[in-house]
């Protein structure tokens, strides 16, 4: 499953859900906890039975936000029974919460993705990423700013994300997000800028909270044309030079080694190219 894009929508909110599966994303966040009013929340959660199936209708991945303490373990396994791909679990600050929700849905394979909100889990991240269940890390970004005291700008956000970031990628893990906060979604022409940023740093995708953000988010992380078609002449020219016995080699007077090829191999992963 790819995901460039995720977008959150409220689970309680029908007329959103009714049209989410239109709006192109890789995934689909149902999301329980922050845009769900306290008493809403249970109503929210018995309607995912409905919700999950109606928003993966165009293809989407169906992750749900679900709300971390006493609601978990309800609201995880709605989740799981209404055949949701995986769960977003706020507020990790360490490797157990993983084994607590993994006690609650009990054998069933689910992809979570980590939320991380304060320090404490940040520089927990690496032991957080290491745990079999997770498959993705991200930084709950207006959280951590509160947590820390700090404001939420790009400066303030970059170093905790890219930390977040490495921590993932050192254990195979999808990374997911900007170098920046996705809270200001109105200017495209900046987070298109964030999004390509964010790529060329390794980022795989994003969530976003506005439908107008995907179709943003799912160019900024696919390969271009030029680079599918660049990343295919390298890869057929280390095939050639591999059967000369030559592992490194020029193209168009660039210098092409084994890194180079393995990254080009990555942009036509990416781009399903095989």
């Amino acid at each position: 499953m790819r995901l460039r894009s995720l977008l959150y929508v409220p689970a309680s909110a029908p007329r959103f859900i009714a049209k989410a599966h239109e709006r192109g994303a890789d995934a689909i966040i149902l999301d329980l906890e922050d845009a769900v009013v306290e008493d809403q929340k249970d109503a929210a959660r018995a309607a995912l039975a409905e919700a999950v199936p109606q928003v993966c209708r165009g293809g989407a991945g169906v992750f749900v936000r679900v709300n971390a303490g006493r609601r978990l373990a309800e609201d995880a396994r709605a989740a799981v029974a209404a055949g949701a791909a995986g769960i977003m679990l706020p507020k990790v600050r360490r490797p157990a919460e993983i084994d607590v929700l993994a006690a609650v849905v009990g054998a069933t394979a689910v992809e979570v993705i980590a939320i991380v909100e304060d320090a404490v889990g940040l520089l927990a991240a690496h032991e957080i990423a290491r745990h079999p269940a997770v498959a993705a890390l991200c930084l709950g970004s207006e959280d951590f700013a509160t947590e820390t005291r700090a404001e939420p700008t790009a400066e303030v956000l970059r170093l905790p994300k890219l930390l977040l970031h490495y921590a993932a990628k050192a254990e195979g893990k999808r990374s997911l997000g900007l170098l920046r906060s996705v809270a200001d979604y109105a200017d495209l022409d900046s987070l298109a800028a964030a999004a390509a940023e964010a790529r060329r740093f390794g980022f795989d995708g994003a969530t976003c909270i506005h439908p107008s953000a995907v179709a943003v988010l799912n160019d900024a992380f696919s390969p271009s044309r030029d680079e599918v078609a660049r990343a295919r002449r390298i890869v057929e020219a280390a095939a050639q030079a591999a059967g000369d016995g030559t592992g490194a080699f020029l193209l168009d007077g660039e210098f092409v080694d084994l890194p180079v090829v393995t990254r080009a191999r990555m942009v036509l992963d990416q781009a399903g190219d095989q």
